[in-house]
């Protein structure tokens, strides 16, 4: 039986017989913000369903493909879609990719989310650079037997969002005098959507974001050495409980698609400087 290292490690390279350079630097574009994939130049495309041992994305607004090419000069690689635990898949499974984007020669890698706003001063369309993170989902990736050669048993989660990594950031949106704010992801499995008691409840725990993906893709990259930063897009107001309204999934694409391209701006700055 293949272990998850061998499976890696088939998957690597695969991916290594077919492209002509090394990257360094990955994105994950999370829902509504799949457009940035487009404007990398030079790309060549991979389906999921190519890679061997890659699960398969089911959500109809993620597409599901790894992308690799330059922006400016700068060799990149995006996955265009991600995986969720709610689509049935273990928390090991979801986050192998991250896996082998490290595998690969990934160092640094953008993960980017739809989240929605549980501080009472956010408005949608805001972007949030994710300081910190609460854990609310019911698998954990790191959980069972532990493979010295992918990572510590017991990851330290105190750096999980690079410190260097968010003032670079930072410093680019000031710059170009794009405002961000700065938050606390906290993460549920999904798929419906929380309850006014459950947006209440993130509120008090301390949360400023609440969502359904990001947090066990930063738990493995902290466990295989990869720097991360994190950008939500506040794509609905959920506190204080008098904000609320219905919620759908394309309201949802809408506000990102919307707010998108401030963050593209910071992300095609980020990459010119890297």
């Amino acid at each position: 039986m293949k272990t998850l290292f061998d499976k890696i490690e088939e998957s690597a390279g695969y991916i290594r017989s077919l492209i002509n350079t090394g990257a360094d630097q990955a994105l994950v574009l999370g829902t509504g913000l799949g457009a940035y994939g487009d404007t990398i130049k030079d790309q060549l495309v991979l389906p999921y369903k190519e890679i061997p041992h890659f699960p398969v994305s089911t959500v109809e607004s993620h597409e599901g493909k790894v992308i690799f090419g330059y922006k400016g000069d700068v060799p990149i690689v995006a996955m265009s879609g991600r995986f969720h635990y709610y689509e049935g898949y273990s928390a090991t499974d979801l986050t192998f990719p991250i896996r082998v984007l490290k595998a690969i020669g990934i160092k640094k890698l953008i993960i980017t989310n739809a989240a929605g706003g549980v501080n009472p001063h956010f408005r949608e369309g805001d972007i949030v650079m994710i300081n910190d993170h609460i854990n609310m989902m019911p698998d954990h990736p790191l959980r069972g037997p532990n493979d010295s050669r992918l990572g510590l048993r017991f990851p330290d989660m105190m750096h999980a969002y690079d410190g260097e990594m968010r003032i670079i950031l930072s410093k680019i949106a000031e710059d170009i005098q794009i405002p961000i704010r700065q938050g606390v992801y906290l993460g549920l499995q999904g798929p419906s959507l929380e309850t006014p008691a459950e947006y209440r409840m993130a509120h008090i725990l301390g949360a400023d974001l609440v969502g359904m993906s990001t947090i066990p893709e930063v738990i493995v990259a902290q466990h295989c050495q990869i720097k991360v930063a994190a950008f939500s897009i506040v794509s609905n107001v959920c506190f204080p409980p008098s904000t609320l309204t219905v919620t759908t999934v394309e309201q949802v694409i809408a506000v990102v698609n919307s707010a998108s391209q401030k963050l593209n701006r910071i992300l095609d700055r980020y990459f010119e400087k890297s």
